[in-house]
């Protein structure tokens, strides 16, 4: 089956074109032109041909406590994915747009919602949970729902399969770091802890998110700071995390640039970063019963090697050997450990696409 998987960002869009064994890709920066006309565009960049397109996978990044599997799309699978819209306001109304612009686009073949929270659906109940009133939980169903669900799916079995084990017998850290950053405990394929939770704010230091922060500062800008809830949400979601202490965009390459040349500030960002990389890292190794591997993916765990290297560096006091600092290609095994630390580049496309193929047959 020839399966078109469309992964939606909130600044840039991938396409995939699946047929078996065989995938090719494409990323576009969304045009002003409007969501159909960059899928258009990176749909003829990729080759995919409409007539030849027999479904296409979406990828979702929050199903809520309902769609934990994927599903064909239909008018229903909408509204749940618009409900649950606010727990994800990057990802979830873009989501939408693009799914309407590929349905006109490709009226007559089947659309399949491929979820992010779905890998960690099955999480222990004390990882589930958060320490709050228990009234919060039963009236409003706060819980730790995890998200990059299929970027760690797919780097358990590449690493199993670079380690020559299968990944039912591994027990991993896979560190997911982009634009968007977790890290996921994984033991015998299934998720047993991660950082994201309620919504993807959750856990490490990102791009322009902040991660997990003291609650008290929040409490402390709407007191005393007189920002309103919508101004908070804003900070924290657009201006805080390697922009926010580098005082720039947040692009790694730039802030290492800007570091070479001086800026005390960058410096501070990706040590920051590396710092809080390295502790989710260890935290999520907890939960395991021993540490096969550290799995690096995501835009900045496959090519930011100086970072990866610094976050590598601080595990020592867990086994974990140092790695180069120097930049490598396509899935590796960068140390053979144990633990090893294992380099994958992300394929939400192929797991995408082999989903919605299992779903349809």
């Amino acid at each position: 089956m020839i399966v078109l998987a469309v992964n939606a960002g909130s600044s840039s869009l991938k396409v995939g074109v699946v047929d078996g064994d065989a995938a090719s890709s494409t990323t576009a920066a969304w045009g002003a032109d409007g969501r159909a006309a960059t899928l258009a565009g990176a749909m003829a960049a990729v080759g995919a041909s409409p007539r030849d397109v027999e479904a296409v996978a979406h990828r979702v990044v929050h199903g809520g406590e309902r769609l934990t599997n994927p599903v064909v799309i239909d008018d229903a699978v909408l509204a749940e994915i618009e409900a649950v819209g606010e727990l994800a306001p990057l990802h979830n109304a873009v989501s939408l747009e693009t799914i309407a612009a590929a349905r006109t686009l490709l009226p007559d073949v089947p659309h399949v919602a491929c979820f992010d929270t779905a890998f960690h659906a099955g999480l222990p109940e004390a990882a589930r949970r958060y320490p709050i009133p228990a009234s919060w939980h039963d009236r409003w169903g706060i819980r730790r729902f995890g998200f990059h669900g299929l970027s760690v799916e797919w780097s358990v079995g590449r690493a199993g399969e670079l380690l020559d084990r299968p990944a039912a017998d591994l027990e991993v850290v896979v560190a997911h770091l982009g634009s968007g950053c977790s890290v996921s405990a994984v033991a015998a394929g299934r998720s047993v802890w991660t950082s994201m939770g309620f919504t993807p704010l959750d856990g490490l230091m990102m791009r322009t998110r902040s991660g997990a922060i003291d609650p008290g500062i929040i409490v402390h800008a709407i007191r005393h700071g007189g920002l309103s809830v919508d101004q908070v949400a804003d900070a924290l979601e657009h201006h805080s995390g390697l922009a926010g202490v580098g005082r720039g965009s947040g692009d790694v390459r730039e802030l290492e640039a800007a570091a070479a040349g001086g800026s005390a500030n960058a410096a501070l960002a990706l040590e920051m970063f590396a710092a809080r990389a390295a502790e989710g890292i260890a935290a999520a190794a907890t939960s395991l019963g021993r540490l096969d591997g550290v799995v690096f993916t995501g835009g900045i765990g496959e090519h930011a090697a100086s970072v990866r290297s610094q976050i590598v560096r601080r595990l020592a006091v867990l086994g974990v050997p140092a790695i180069a600092a120097t930049e490598t290609g396509g899935d590796r095994v960068l140390a053979a450990g144990p633990p090893a630390v294992v380099r994958v580049e992300a394929r939400e496309d192929i797991v995408m696409a082999r989903a919605a193929e299992a779903l349809l047959a």
